[in-house]
């Protein structure tokens, strides 16, 4: 496969162009006036904008437009930045065979995501769904609760956000295993993982989208979890069989589950998932809060500054591996 060229260094006093795959609300990049020649895209146009490009920021995280445009040779983009965690919508052969640096919003959704995966969590153990379905028909019905303290969770995924999932978690005293793509010293292994499932009562999805993780949550898995577990998706929606999900939830082979991705987004209107017993379903907000668009801009325009003074950019991606390594 014959590797992407680079587009050449701007001329001396020229610039750098800068191509933004646009969404709305639009980044705030006025700190890079006169620094960057700030052009606009859509995905109809991105293929056409792309070779005049010495960068490109991948806005609008949700689109794979890039994967279709990005050809094998001639002039292309040296930087590519997304304002996502996950990179599996940018990767396509031809980018992972250039020379082109690919960033990531890595950092910033790290904290956010944690605490929800902690409410939530909370929210099953101590049935609030079903409290606020029982409000709203003015039924008094005192149940109880679980207690989370002295539980086991088993989260999958150990980059930052799996990471601080497991810190926040264990700030409520529950027991966590982190599995990782390799072992190393406080994470496991993937040849742990079978073992730790079927003891946990929360398993945890936070891992990359990869070849090896895509779909590893299926009806073989969710069959060796405890009756009693609960199973929560704050990765990406591919990597879980979501039919074989539904169906374990059918047949109470576990006793609820959450996801905030989907493998097809927005979730259909006639997707079962919806009527799935024991379900939470939120549509890929865990890592959004109040500002969070503002981060991801500020972000991007220190990468720029440390990429515009030659210094080595942060959260470079193993396009191989499809993340930044751990450090």
């Amino acid at each position: 496969m014959t590797a992407a060229t680079p587009r050449p260094s701007p001329a001396p006093g020229s610039p750098p162009t800068l191509l933004v795959l646009d969404a709305d609300p639009l980044p705030r990049l006025g700190r890079l006036t006169g620094r960057a020649r700030i052009e606009h895209t859509d995905e109809a146009a991105l293929a056409e904008r792309l070779p005049h490009a010495d960068v490109l920021l991948v806005w609008d995280f949700t689109s794979s437009a890039v994967r279709d445009a990005w050809p094998g040779d001639g002039p292309r983009p040296r930087w590519v930045h997304t304002a996502s965690a996950g990179v599996d919508h940018l990767m396509c052969p031809e980018l992972t065979a250039s020379d082109t640096v690919v960033t990531n919003a890595r950092g910033v959704f790290d904290q956010p995501i944690a605490e929800y995966v902690a409410a939530l969590v909370l929210a099953m153990a101590k049935d609030l769904p079903r409290t606020l379905e029982l409000q709203r028909s003015h039924e008094w019905r005192h149940r109880e609760g679980q207690r989370v303290a002295g539980t086991r969770a088993c989260v999958v995924g150990s980059g930052p956000i799996g990471r601080t999932i497991a810190r926040t978690l264990k700030a409520l005293d529950v027991t966590t295993a982190l599995v990782g793509r390799v072992p190393r010293t406080g994470i496991h292994g993937p040849d742990d993982l079978d073992r730790l499932l079927s003891r946990a009562d929360w398993v945890i999805a936070a891992a990359p989208l990869t070849e090896q993780t895509y779909g590893m949550f299926d009806a073989r898995r969710f069959g060796m979890m405890q009756p009693s577990a609960r199973f929560i998706n704050v990765g990406r929606g591919q990597l879980v069989v979501e039919e074989a999900l539904a169906d374990a939830l059918a047949k109470r082979w576990i006793a609820g589950a959450a996801l905030d991705v989907f493998e097809h987004e927005p979730l259909p209107p006639d997707s079962p998932l919806w009527q799935a017993p024991g379900l939470i379903v939120s549509p890929h907000m865990s890592g959004d809060t109040v500002g969070w668009r503002d981060e991801l801009g500020c972000q991007f325009v220190e990468l720029y500054e440390r990429w515009e003074a030659g210094r080595p950019l942060l959260n470079v991606v193993d396009k191989q591996r499809g993340y930044v390594p751990g450090r």
